[in-house]
C-alpha cells in the first residue's frame, strides 16, 4: 500500500549557505558599508545585528532573498516583532520552523479527511503519514499539503509504492 510522510524541515547546510551568503552580500554593499552589523548563525537561530532598527529589517529582506535564492521556503521563517535596543546596536531573532505543531497538524488531517479522497491520514509526532491504495491519491495529497495556506512549509518524505 502506497504511503508517505509530511514534514516540515530546515536544510541545514542552505542555511548555514544562505547566511554566508547574507554576511558577503552585506560586505559588499554601499549603503551598509562603515556601519557596524553581524550576522550570526546558533541552533537553527539567526540573530541580526546593527546599530538601526532600520537597518535591521533590510537584513531580514536580505536573509529571506538568499534563502529563497538557495531553495529554502523564507515562510518558515519566525522574525521577532520587535528589534531589542542593547547598547548602541539594535538586534533581530529569526528562527526557523521545524516539524510541524500538532495544531497545524489536525488542520492537515482535517483538510485531507474534508477533500474526500481515499486516503488514510495519521499524526505521528512532528510529521503526518498518509497511506491510500493508489499512488494518484497521493499526489494529490500533496497538491492539497502545497495549496493549504497553513503558515507553513510541507516536504514529503518516505514516499512508498
Amino acid at each position: 500500500m502506497p504511503s508517505m510522510d509530511i514534514v516540515s524541515e530546515i536544510n541545514e547546510e542552505e542555511l548555514r549557505n544562505a547566511v554566508e551568503n547574507s554576511r558577503r552580500e552585506v560586505s559588499s554593499r554601499f549603503d551598509l558599508r562603515g556601519k557596524e552589523i553581524d550576522i550570526d548563525l546558533k541552533d537553527n537561530v539567526v540573530t541580526l545585528k546593527a546599530e538601526d532598527d532600520f537597518i535591521c529589517k533590510q537584513l531580514v529582506d536580505i536573509l529571506r532573498m538568499q534563502l529563497s535564492k538557495r531553495n529554502v521556503d523564507p515562510s518558515a521563517m519566525e522574525v521577532d516583532d520587535k528589534a531589542i535596543h542593547s547598547g548602541k546596536t539594535f538586534s533581530l531573532k529569526v528562527s526557523f520552523k521545524q516539524g510541524i505543531d500538532a495544531l497545524v497538524a489536525k488542520k492537515l488531517v482535517k483538510a485531507i479527511k474534508d477533500s474526500k479522497l481515499k486516503v488514510q491520514s495519521a499524526i505521528q509526532g512532528d510529521k503526518v503519514r498518509v497511506t491510500g491504495k493508489k499512488r494518484d491519491d497521493l499526489q494529490a495529497v500533496m497538491r492539497l499539503a502545497r495549496e493549504s495556506d497553513l503558515g507553513q512549509p510541507f516536504q514529503f518524505d518516505n514516499f512508498k509504492d
